[in-house]
């Protein structure tokens, strides 16, 4: 019998360092939300790469950044929680970006972590020419050398031209222990639709506002149900959604003048969602003000922080 291998990978890196787009790369489907604005991804999304001998769970994590709310506290430990639970870490380091202090602290911890393979990989190569992403590959290397680590390997991919991401996926399932498949084949993710359906809507309603915003925004998935008086052959599923924005004037920004915004928003995560659940869907949106919840632990807590 042929041996298989399963276990679990997670990126880490800053904020916006391309781990949510290469996740979604690795996976084949959408399962992460990718924005240009910082701290978007907040929950630990698992995407399955299956193949014939291997099974590779992959978690996505929240960038690791210097807390300012008892959310970002929360995000915080969530990172340092997935590293000890891992097989496997891969740090992503942007190419078209120095390797900076907040990258150098983040190898100082990674350090720290023992017997457990750490890669370097150089995202977003399809940004830099030639020299530009050798002298970021001898910055990683020191960067790594500096603060104690040997990197397992260091590994320029790009998600976007989908650029060696093959490669990688071959060599983090090699540093996996040999065990049989942990979820379904066929499964992407075992977040549940709610929580993806979500993720959309945020990443909607983060294109184009100010940077003021994505902290402050949450999206709860209030209710979802078949429509009921509806033929078999034409199935419609309501979708109840409530948008929590911490001020009045956020709540301006996201409904927009006369409400085109909130309908752009409206329109734009719809049809990610029908293609999500295969199924036509009324999506029922509403914006409500939770004063300061970053900072409110219950308040957190009911957005499912």
């Amino acid at each position: 019998m042929s041996e298989h291998r399963s276990g679990f990978a997670c990126f880490v890196g800053r904020p916006n360092a391309g781990k949510s787009t290469l996740t979604n790369a690795l996976v084949g489907g959408k399962i992460a939300i990718t924005s240009s604005k910082p701290q978007t991804t907040r929950h630990a999304i698992r995407g399955l790469v299956n193949r014939d001998d291997a099974q590779l769970i992959l978690i996505d994590t929240p960038g690791l950044h210097k807390p300012h709310t008892l959310l970002g506290e929360r995000l915080n430990a969530l990172v340092r929680s997935t590293w000890s639970e891992v097989d496997t870490i891969g740090m992503c380091l942007p190419a078209n970006e120095s390797v900076g202090e907040g990258d150098k602290f983040l190898i100082k911890e990674l350090a720290q972590i023992r017997k457990k393979p750490i890669f370097a990989i150089a995202t977003k190569i399809d940004l830099v020419k030639p020299d530009r992403l050798r002298d970021h590959l001898l910055a990683i290397q020191q960067a790594g050398a500096d603060a104690g680590l040997q990197w397992q390997e260091i590994i320029p991919v790009s998600a976007v031209a989908d650029d060696q991401v093959d490669l990688l996926a071959d060599l983090l399932i090699g540093t996996l222990p040999d065990g049989p498949a942990l979820y379904p084949e066929g499964q992407l993710t075992d977040e549940p639709e709610e929580t993806l359906i979500a993720e959309i809507i945020r990443e909607s309603a983060l294109e184009g506002v100010r940077d003021e915003l994505p902290h402050s925004l949450a999206v709860v998935v209030e209710e979802m149900v078949p429509r009921a008086d509806r033929p078999e052959d034409k199935p419609l599923i309501d979708v109840r959604v409530n948008v929590y924005v911490e001020r009045d004037s956020q709540k301006g920004i996201i409904i927009g003048k006369q409400g085109t915004r909130l309908r752009q928003i409206g329109s734009d995560s719809r049809s990610q969602i029908e293609k999500l659940l295969g199924t036509p869907v009324f999506l029922d949106l509403h914006v409500k003000v939770a004063k300061d919840w970053q900072r409110d632990p219950k308040q957190l807590r009911k957005l499912g922080f």
